[in-house]
């Protein structure tokens, strides 16, 4: 069985997100290991009419980055996780995760995975790019939808 030394948690801030925490912050102290936490804020844009907005597209990432910053660290809080070991980043969610992962020496990265079906499945889901992408080992762990 692996030793992991480095984990990294994938959090996405939904309902379901506590049961991947409770299992990334079980792994962390049954491996004594070293927890870190991402979020990744998708760019989504906002041109819905060919105009461009940039400046209004600006402003509203800038605004999830810092929701989203605020947040993890209060999760972080939360769990006893060091905040430096917290990473707010923005683009791709399957890029941003693999990239952390490669640069800060993770062994274990741990996703949440909703185990769709039909058109969802066709089209991928995070947990299964991180998975193919990864440089170490993945867990993903269930989250049942209801």
């Amino acid at each position: 069985m692996a030793v992991y030394t480095n984990i990294l948690l994938a959090v996405d801030f939904t309902p379901a997100m506590h049961a991947v925490t409770r299992q990334a912050t079980e792994l962390s102290r049954t491996f004594k290991a070293r927890l870190s936490m991402v979020h990744v804020v998708e760019f989504v844009p906002m041109d819905l009419s060919n105009d461009l907005v940039l400046p209004q597209e600006m402003e509203i990432d800038l605004e999830l980055v810092e929701t989203a910053t605020q947040r993890l660290q209060a999760l972080a809080e939360k769990l006893g996780v060091d905040k430096t070991a917290c990473y707010v980043s923005q683009g791709s969610t399957r890029r941003e995760i693999i990239h952390l992962a490669r640069e800060r020496d993770i062994d274990l990265i741990v996703v949440g995975s909703h185990g769709r079906e039909g058109i969802q499945r066709l089209l991928g889901s995070t947990a299964n790019a991180v998975l193919h992408g990864a440089p170490c080992d993945v867990l993903a762990i269930r989250i049942k939808d209801d």
